[in-house]
């Protein structure tokens, strides 16, 4: 959704698009110097239906200023739409945290499996470890809706080069927390993106084995 020639700050236009749904995000740009001074908005909601009525209600209306603002609806999804990307693992968490709230489901780690490339060492002290090539984690998980009764699993690898071991083993440290982190939150992508939410008035619709979020 494109807002056109307005200059609010971003969190009054979060305010405002908010109360329709979910926002994707919200991000403001000067206009271009041809255009004369002003700003205008790019705003994104997770649901299209929601981006409709956004811009049935606020298009020509003085929702932050004296003068009304030009909202239209943005097409370039639609060039993409056959192309889609998941959802990263945070905006999963935000999308589920909007719709069933912070206690209404939960993740699971099944399993958390070090992968990691090791070099064989005859040395047992902590310096060992930095003699891996590279850091590589499995991470299975269950991410459950238990209002619904509904359960998907995700699996996830993530994998992080050592490229300079004399770094020390504190680096090495955080470096493993960091790919376990990651090979976790793939593995959550990859649950969510199995499911799909059906959002009909106040009441849901949830389906398995889907490949994306609508």
């Amino acid at each position: 959704m494109h807002l056109l020639s307005v200059g609010p700050p971003q969190h009054s236009l979060f305010t405002v698009f908010s109360q329709f749904g979910l926002l994707y995000s919200v991000r403001v740009f000067p206009n271009a110097v041809v255009a004369g001074p002003g700003f205008y908005a790019i705003i994104k909601f997770y649901s299209a239906r929601d981006a409709h009525r956004a811009q049935e209600a606020c298009d020509r209306k003085q929702l932050f200023q004296k003068s009304p603002v030009k909202v239209r609806l943005g097409t370039r999804h639609k060039a993409v739409q056959d192309n889609t990307l998941a959802l990263n693992s945070s905006k999963c968490q935000e999308l589920a945290n909007y719709y069933f709230g912070f206690n209404g489901w939960s993740k699971r780690i099944i399993k958390l499996q070090d992968l990691s490339n090791l070099e064989e060492s005859g040395n047992e002290d902590i310096v060992a470890p930095l003699q891996k090539q590279s850091l590589k984690f499995f991470c299975a998980l269950e991410v459950v809706l238990p209002s619904y009764e509904c359960r998907s699993t995700g699996v996830g690898i993530a994998e992080k080069p050592l490229d300079k071991p004399e770094e020390g083993p504190l680096s090495f440290l955080m470096n493993r927390k960091i790919t376990q982190k990651l090979a976790i939150q793939k593995a959550m992508t990859d649950a969510f993106q199995k499911l799909l939410i059906v959002v009909l008035g106040k009441t849901f619709l949830i389906v398995l084995e889907v490949l994306h979020f609508d």
